[in-house]
């Protein structure tokens, strides 16, 4: 059987690794208040909404959850290393959930602790909420920004984490080769995307049994598409739809994923709609160039910035780089974009068990764009390259009949 959820053990360690960073900095509590840093430390997943919620996790003492009774149900069947749940109606309610969070602090013996905090305002401030910081409703307690912690522990992932990126490195293929399959000229792409994830996650589903839950809210478990990237609109890299059907000699820049107990690996590739043309086949045959070049490059002490000038230097070479709008690639794991930036100007080290994104583009404005993207596994030997398909154009090349 696959391996598809992390273990309590491994959300104990994280405790564990995020109270001694607090004593280090001399902090008595932690305030949570985003909700991937909440599942990152305690496997508990919600829809961050309007209601405030927080997690505290104190240097001594039982990790806490404060927010809607709406997840309190939740809270108890997901995550069974939050031992205490202080929860309120709902948002802004006859006593404004901030007002509660004070109190609550105070019960439990942080009403003049010093308390390190992802938010200064104690609450995510999403879809139209407003209230006082956290910190004007508890004053003798004193707030201090320590967003860095989780977002520093996250930046190494375990072998539990690997495992399940893994996992879901294997399901994104699935969920591509039915894209591949079912793309034809005169169908809109949100429909063979659509029939693409709906096939990957039946299967995913079938195979990984009753044990098996999505954690991150959305439509599949395994899912890939176009997001608009069709002909010319595949210039456009953060494109959304496209107003026409997919048509022949179209280039078709695609997206696939597959939730894996919150991970998920990133797979995106350059399809053609039939036999590409002279000028598309340069340009395809470049973005693989730059491509390999970061491939090349990946490795333990490497800078980042180096990787993303890997790429950036065959572009000048090849004539392109006035084509270039975005860097290299990007941490990946409960986020589809987190730290490191591989980025021309970031000169963080890559270190052994980060996990990356590898998707330089070129994007010829009105004609179309070429990425390819694969996630990485930094290793103590050099890279490893997580996800699998065919790179090559003539595999990635779509009979137009």
């Amino acid at each position: 059987m696959a391996k598809i959820t992390l273990s309590q053990s491994e959300y104990q360690n994280r405790i564990q690794k995020i109270r001694e960073k607090l004593a280090n900095r001399q902090l008595n509590a932690l305030y949570l208040t985003g909700d991937t840093s909440i599942l990152y430390t305690t496997g508990f997943s919600h829809i961050s909404t309007e209601r405030p919620a927080a997690l505290i996790v104190p240097l001594d003492g039982e990790i806490t959850f404060m927010g809607p009774v709406i997840e309190r149900d939740h809270i108890e069947a997901a995550a069974p290393i939050i031992k205490r749940i202080y929860s309120y109606l709902d948002y802004p309610g006859e006593t404004h959930p901030m007002d509660l969070f004070a109190g609550w602090l105070k019960e439990i013996g942080l009403g003049n602790k010093s308390i390190g905090i992802d938010n200064p305002a104690g609450a995510s401030g999403r879809w139209g909420y407003t209230g006082s910081p956290i910190s004007e409703k508890v004053p003798e307690a004193k707030f201090v920004k320590a967003k860095d912690i989780v977002e520093s522990l996250r930046l190494i992932k375990s072998d539990e984490e690997i495992t399940l990126i893994r996992e879901s490195s294997k399901w994104a293929t699935v969920a591509h080769r039915f894209l591949q399959k079912f793309t034809k000229p005169g169908l809109w792409d949100v429909e063979v995307s659509l029939k693409a994830s709906l096939e990957a996650s039946r299967e995913m589903k079938k195979k990984l049994g009753l044990q098996y839950e999505k954690t991150r809210s959305g439509l599949g478990s395994a899912t890939a598409g176009f997001r608009g990237q069709v002909g010319e609109g595949s210039a456009i890299p953060h494109a959304i739809s496209i107003r026409r059907k997919i048509r022949k000699g179209d280039v078709l820049v695609t997206g696939a994923g597959a939730d894996v107990g919150g991970y998920s690996a990133e797979l995106e590739r350059t399809m053609m709609m039939g036999k590409p043309t002279e000028k598309q086949e340069k340009y395809f045959e470049i973005m693989v160039k730059m491509q390999d070049a970061a491939l090349d490059t990946f490795g333990p002490v490497v800078k980042c910035s180096d990787v993303d000038r890997a790429t950036i230097n065959v572009a000048r070479e090849q004539g392109v780089a006035d084509y270039l709008l975005h860097h290299t690639g990007h941490g990946i794991g409960l986020e589809g974009h987190e730290p490191p930036w591989l980025d021309q100007g970031n000169d963080e080290l890559l270190r052994p068990g980060m996990v990356v994104s590898c998707e330089p583009g070129i994007y010829v404005p009105g004609f179309a764009g070429f990425r390819h993207s694969d996630t990485v596994l930094i290793t103590k030997e050099g890279a490893e390259l997580i996800t699998s398909y065919p790179r090559d154009l003539r595999s990635l090349t779509i009979p137009a009949k």
